[in-house]
Protein backbone atom coordinates (compact mmCIF):
# COMPACT_ATOMS: atom_id res chain seq x y z
CA UNK A 1 0.00 0.00 0.00
CA UNK A 2 2.76 2.38 0.96
CA UNK A 3 4.62 1.53 -2.23
CA UNK A 4 1.56 2.25 -4.32
CA UNK A 5 1.07 5.59 -2.63
CA UNK A 6 4.68 6.47 -3.20
CA UNK A 7 4.45 5.63 -6.89
CA UNK A 8 1.26 7.68 -7.16
CA UNK A 9 2.92 10.65 -5.46
CA UNK A 10 5.91 10.40 -7.75
CA UNK A 11 3.71 10.24 -10.79
CA UNK A 12 1.72 13.24 -9.63
CA UNK A 13 4.92 15.19 -8.98
CA UNK A 14 6.24 14.44 -12.44
CA UNK A 15 2.93 15.40 -13.99
CA UNK A 16 2.75 18.59 -11.96
CA UNK A 17 6.30 19.52 -12.92
CA UNK A 18 5.52 18.94 -16.57
CA UNK A 19 2.36 20.98 -16.27
CA UNK A 20 4.23 23.80 -14.58
CA UNK A 21 6.87 23.71 -17.32
CA UNK A 22 4.14 23.96 -19.94
CA UNK A 23 2.56 26.87 -18.08
CA UNK A 24 5.91 28.66 -17.78
CA UNK A 25 6.64 28.09 -21.48
CA UNK A 26 3.20 29.34 -22.47
CA UNK A 27 3.62 32.31 -20.14
CA UNK A 28 6.94 33.21 -21.80
CA UNK A 29 5.37 32.85 -25.22
CA UNK A 30 2.50 35.05 -24.04
CA UNK A 31 4.98 37.71 -22.82
CA UNK A 32 6.78 37.57 -26.16
CA UNK A 33 3.47 37.87 -27.98
CA UNK A 34 2.44 40.85 -25.84
CA UNK A 35 5.79 42.57 -26.43
CA UNK A 36 5.43 41.98 -30.15
CA UNK A 37 1.91 43.40 -30.12
CA UNK A 38 3.13 46.47 -28.20
CA UNK A 39 5.93 46.98 -30.76
CA UNK A 40 3.51 46.63 -33.68
CA UNK A 41 1.15 49.13 -32.08
CA UNK A 42 4.05 51.55 -31.55
CA UNK A 43 5.20 51.13 -35.18
CA UNK A 44 1.66 51.67 -36.42
CA UNK A 45 1.28 54.77 -34.27
CA UNK A 46 4.55 56.16 -35.65
CA UNK A 47 3.52 55.42 -39.23
CA UNK A 48 0.16 57.11 -38.82
CA UNK A 49 1.49 60.09 -36.90
CA UNK A 50 2.32 63.04 -39.25
CA UNK A 51 6.05 63.79 -39.44
CA UNK A 52 7.17 67.13 -38.01
CA UNK A 53 7.17 69.96 -40.55
CA UNK A 54 10.68 70.41 -41.91
CA UNK A 55 10.42 73.93 -43.23
CA UNK A 56 8.70 77.24 -42.59
CA UNK A 57 6.32 76.56 -45.47
CA UNK A 58 5.37 73.09 -44.23
CA UNK A 59 4.79 74.40 -40.72
CA UNK A 60 2.50 77.10 -42.05
CA UNK A 61 0.54 74.61 -44.17
CA UNK A 62 0.22 72.29 -41.16
CA UNK A 63 -1.21 75.13 -39.11
CA UNK A 64 -3.69 75.95 -41.86
CA UNK A 65 -4.80 72.31 -42.05
CA UNK A 66 -5.24 72.13 -38.29
CA UNK A 67 -7.30 75.29 -38.38
CA UNK A 68 -9.98 73.46 -40.38
CA UNK A 69 -11.10 71.93 -37.09
CA UNK A 70 -11.88 75.39 -35.81
CA UNK A 71 -14.79 75.73 -38.23
CA UNK A 72 -17.03 73.69 -35.93
CA UNK A 73 -16.04 75.80 -32.94
CA UNK A 74 -15.78 79.29 -34.40
CA UNK A 75 -17.46 79.12 -37.80
CA UNK A 76 -16.08 80.18 -41.19
CA UNK A 77 -14.97 83.59 -39.94
CA UNK A 78 -12.72 82.00 -37.34
CA UNK A 79 -11.24 79.66 -39.93
CA UNK A 80 -10.49 82.48 -42.37
CA UNK A 81 -8.87 84.61 -39.70
CA UNK A 82 -6.74 81.68 -38.53
CA UNK A 83 -5.63 80.91 -42.09
CA UNK A 84 -4.77 84.53 -42.79
CA UNK A 85 -2.74 84.75 -39.59
CA UNK A 86 -0.84 81.54 -40.40
CA UNK A 87 -0.08 82.58 -43.94
CA UNK A 88 1.03 86.01 -42.76
CA UNK A 89 3.43 84.34 -40.33
CA UNK A 90 4.86 82.33 -43.22
CA UNK A 91 5.22 85.44 -45.35
CA UNK A 92 6.94 87.32 -42.53
CA UNK A 93 9.44 84.47 -42.03
CA UNK A 94 10.23 84.27 -45.73
CA UNK A 95 10.52 88.06 -46.00
CA UNK A 96 13.06 88.03 -43.17
CA UNK A 97 15.31 85.75 -45.25
CA UNK A 98 15.13 88.18 -48.16
CA UNK A 99 15.85 91.21 -45.99
CA UNK A 100 19.20 89.81 -44.94
CA UNK A 101 20.57 90.38 -48.46
CA UNK A 102 18.10 92.95 -49.84
CA UNK A 103 18.70 96.67 -50.27
CA UNK A 104 16.40 99.40 -48.96
CA UNK A 105 14.06 98.85 -51.92
CA UNK A 106 13.76 95.12 -51.24
CA UNK A 107 15.96 94.09 -54.19
CA UNK A 108 18.72 91.50 -54.24
CA UNK A 109 21.63 91.60 -56.70
CA UNK A 110 22.40 88.13 -58.04
CA UNK A 111 25.65 87.05 -59.67
CA UNK A 112 25.92 83.89 -61.77
CA UNK A 113 29.32 82.58 -62.85
CA UNK A 114 30.72 79.48 -64.46
CA UNK A 115 33.82 78.34 -66.31
CA UNK A 116 33.45 78.56 -70.07
CA UNK A 117 33.79 75.23 -71.93
CA UNK A 118 34.49 73.32 -68.74
CA UNK A 119 33.80 69.92 -70.33
CA UNK A 120 36.52 70.24 -73.02
CA UNK A 121 38.86 71.59 -70.34
CA UNK A 122 38.30 68.49 -68.24
CA UNK A 123 39.14 66.27 -71.21
CA UNK A 124 42.25 68.26 -72.03
CA UNK A 125 43.62 68.53 -68.50
CA UNK A 126 42.57 65.17 -67.07
CA UNK A 127 40.60 64.58 -63.92
CA UNK A 128 43.41 65.10 -61.38
CA UNK A 129 44.60 68.41 -62.80
CA UNK A 130 41.04 69.59 -63.35
CA UNK A 131 40.11 68.93 -59.71
CA UNK A 132 43.07 71.07 -58.57
CA UNK A 133 42.14 73.85 -60.99
CA UNK A 134 38.53 73.72 -59.82
CA UNK A 135 39.59 73.92 -56.16
CA UNK A 136 41.75 76.98 -56.88
CA UNK A 137 38.90 78.59 -58.81
CA UNK A 138 36.40 77.93 -56.01
CA UNK A 139 38.69 79.37 -53.34
CA UNK A 140 39.32 82.46 -55.46
CA UNK A 141 35.59 83.10 -56.06
CA UNK A 142 34.68 82.59 -52.40
CA UNK A 143 37.42 84.95 -51.25
CA UNK A 144 36.10 87.76 -53.46
CA UNK A 145 32.50 87.06 -52.43
CA UNK A 146 33.46 87.25 -48.77
CA UNK A 147 35.48 90.43 -49.31
CA UNK A 148 32.43 92.19 -50.77
CA UNK A 149 30.03 90.68 -48.23
CA UNK A 150 28.18 88.50 -50.65
CA UNK A 151 26.46 85.23 -49.85
CA UNK A 152 26.98 82.05 -51.85
CA UNK A 153 23.46 80.75 -52.44
CA UNK A 154 24.50 77.51 -54.14
CA UNK A 155 27.09 75.93 -56.38
CA UNK A 156 26.83 73.44 -59.20
CA UNK A 157 30.00 71.93 -60.59
CA UNK A 158 32.06 74.95 -61.65
CA UNK A 159 29.15 77.40 -61.34
CA UNK A 160 28.22 79.82 -58.56
CA UNK A 161 25.03 81.65 -57.64
CA UNK A 162 25.81 84.53 -55.29
CA UNK A 163 23.62 87.17 -53.65
CA UNK A 164 24.74 90.71 -52.83
CA UNK A 165 23.00 93.48 -50.98
CA UNK A 166 24.58 96.13 -53.21
CA UNK A 167 24.90 96.19 -57.02
CA UNK A 168 28.28 97.93 -56.94
CA UNK A 169 29.65 95.29 -54.54
CA UNK A 170 28.56 92.57 -56.97
CA UNK A 171 30.25 94.32 -59.91
CA UNK A 172 33.47 94.92 -57.99
CA UNK A 173 33.52 91.30 -56.83
CA UNK A 174 33.09 90.17 -60.44
CA UNK A 175 35.94 92.40 -61.64
CA UNK A 176 38.11 91.10 -58.82
CA UNK A 177 37.37 87.50 -59.77
CA UNK A 178 38.41 88.12 -63.37
CA UNK A 179 41.62 89.88 -62.32
CA UNK A 180 42.51 87.19 -59.80
CA UNK A 181 42.02 84.46 -62.38
CA UNK A 182 44.49 86.15 -64.71
CA UNK A 183 47.05 86.69 -61.95
CA UNK A 184 46.96 83.59 -59.79
CA UNK A 185 46.24 80.55 -61.93
CA UNK A 186 49.23 78.67 -63.31
CA UNK A 187 50.53 80.65 -66.35
CA UNK A 188 51.03 77.37 -68.22
CA UNK A 189 47.25 76.90 -68.26
CA UNK A 190 46.89 80.03 -70.38
CA UNK A 191 48.60 78.19 -73.20
CA UNK A 192 47.54 74.60 -72.60
CA UNK A 193 43.96 75.16 -71.42
CA UNK A 194 43.01 78.75 -70.52
CA UNK A 195 40.46 78.93 -67.71
CA UNK A 196 37.94 81.68 -68.45
CA UNK A 197 34.94 82.55 -66.33
CA UNK A 198 31.80 84.21 -67.59
CA UNK A 199 29.71 86.29 -65.20
CA UNK A 200 26.22 87.78 -65.35
CA UNK A 201 24.63 90.15 -62.81
CA UNK A 202 21.07 91.35 -62.35
CA UNK A 203 19.22 93.10 -59.54
CA UNK A 204 15.55 92.97 -58.59
CA UNK A 205 12.95 91.57 -56.16
CA UNK A 206 13.11 87.80 -55.62
CA UNK A 207 11.31 85.05 -53.75
CA UNK A 208 13.35 83.43 -50.96
CA UNK A 209 12.64 79.96 -49.65
CA UNK A 210 14.77 77.55 -47.61
CA UNK A 211 17.95 79.50 -48.30
CA UNK A 212 17.45 79.66 -52.08
CA UNK A 213 16.09 82.34 -54.43
CA UNK A 214 13.43 81.99 -57.10
CA UNK A 215 11.51 84.08 -59.59
CA UNK A 216 11.83 85.94 -62.88
CA UNK A 217 14.80 88.00 -61.74
CA UNK A 218 16.77 84.88 -60.88
CA UNK A 219 16.16 83.62 -64.40
CA UNK A 220 17.23 87.00 -65.78
CA UNK A 221 20.56 86.88 -63.92
CA UNK A 222 21.23 83.33 -65.10
CA UNK A 223 20.43 84.20 -68.72
CA UNK A 224 22.77 87.20 -68.70
CA UNK A 225 25.50 84.97 -67.28
CA UNK A 226 24.97 82.47 -70.09
CA UNK A 227 25.19 85.31 -72.63
CA UNK A 228 28.65 86.39 -71.46
CA UNK A 229 31.84 85.00 -72.94
CA UNK A 230 34.88 83.81 -70.98
CA UNK A 231 36.56 86.67 -69.12
CA UNK A 232 33.51 88.92 -69.54
CA UNK A 233 31.13 90.45 -66.99
CA UNK A 234 27.69 91.42 -68.29
CA UNK A 235 25.01 93.23 -66.30
CA UNK A 236 21.43 94.23 -66.94
CA UNK A 237 20.08 97.75 -67.21
CA UNK A 238 18.62 97.33 -63.72
CA UNK A 239 22.18 97.01 -62.38
CA UNK A 240 23.27 100.08 -64.36
CA UNK A 241 20.41 102.09 -62.88
CA UNK A 242 21.24 100.89 -59.36
CA UNK A 243 24.81 102.19 -59.47
CA UNK A 244 25.65 105.59 -58.03
CA UNK A 245 27.28 108.18 -60.26
CA UNK A 246 30.55 107.78 -58.36
CA UNK A 247 30.56 103.98 -58.44
CA UNK A 248 34.04 102.50 -58.78
CA UNK A 249 33.14 100.48 -61.88
CA UNK A 250 32.83 101.41 -65.54
CA UNK A 251 30.05 100.10 -67.77
CA UNK A 252 29.89 100.04 -71.56
CA UNK A 253 26.52 99.73 -73.26
CA UNK A 254 26.27 96.58 -75.40
CA UNK A 255 22.81 97.20 -76.82
CA UNK A 256 19.56 95.24 -76.60
CA UNK A 257 19.51 91.46 -76.75
CA UNK A 258 17.01 88.63 -76.52
CA UNK A 259 17.20 86.37 -73.47
CA UNK A 260 15.89 82.83 -73.67
CA UNK A 261 12.50 82.42 -72.03
CA UNK A 262 12.09 86.14 -71.30
CA UNK A 263 9.87 88.18 -73.65
CA UNK A 264 11.06 91.39 -75.29
CA UNK A 265 14.50 92.90 -75.75
CA UNK A 266 16.79 93.65 -72.83
CA UNK A 267 19.52 96.28 -72.57
CA UNK A 268 22.83 94.77 -71.49
CA UNK A 269 26.03 96.44 -70.28
CA UNK A 270 29.60 95.14 -70.06
CA UNK A 271 31.72 95.87 -66.99
CA UNK A 272 35.23 96.93 -67.95
CA UNK A 273 37.95 94.79 -66.42
CA UNK A 274 41.21 96.78 -66.55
Amino acid sequence: MAIALGLLAATLAVGLGAALAVVRRQGHQLDVARARIDQLEADLDTALRPRPAASVTERAVARVVRSVGKVREHGLTGLLQSSIDDLQAWADSEEQEIRSMADSAGRVTLLFSDIEDSTPLTERLGDEVWVRVLAAHDALVRARVERYRGQVVKTSGDGFMVAFRDAEAACRAAVGIQKDLRRTLDPRLRVIAPVKVRIGIHTGPVISRDGDYFGRNVVMAARVGALATGGEVLVTDAVHESLDDDAAVTLVEMGEVELKGLPGDHLVWRVLVQ
